[in-house]
């Protein structure tokens, strides 16, 4: 009970320090995506597709709140936050690997999209890929 109550405490703490910014102009839908930074460039999903199982964990864990059961952006704690989260089924559909590895390492500025370098290891962020490729 005191880890859910502790993780409950850290959802609403990241919620309210890390408000998205109010931009008529973003939206929910995937646009043209941000180019990968040179220390992303290129990397690929080290694991198998087997690793989505433990991917659903952790997302399920640590993203479900905002991003939903299913990823299409509509989480409990995802309706609050402007921009809404993105929906995950949609971006994953045009998103490269590298790309998606560094946007939950390193967050998106100017969103509710917190960095998880440092809170989940490279090997969970893979893991969450991994199940997020599955989202349809």
């Amino acid at each position: 009970m005191k880890k859910f109550l502790f993780f409950i405490s850290l959802c609403v703490f990241l919620l309210s320090a890390c408000g998205g910014a109010n931009n008529p102009t973003d939206s929910n839908q995937i646009s043209t995506l941000a180019p990968v930074p040179a220390e992303y460039t290129g990397k690929t999903n080290p694991l198998g597709s087997d690793a989505a199982t433990e991917g659903a964990t952790v997302f399920h864990n640590n993203c479900e709140v905002c991003h939903g059961v299913i990823g299409y952006g509509d989480g409990p704690a995802g309706q609050a936050l402007d921009p809404q989260p993105k929906n995950l089924a949609e971006l994953q559909a045009v998103a490269s690997d590298d790309y998606l590895f560094w946007r939950i390492n390193e967050g998106k500025p100017g969103t509710s999209m917190v960095a998880w370098k440092g809170v989940l290891t490279e090997e969970q962020i893979w893991q969450v890929v991994s199940f997020v490729r599955t989202l349809k």
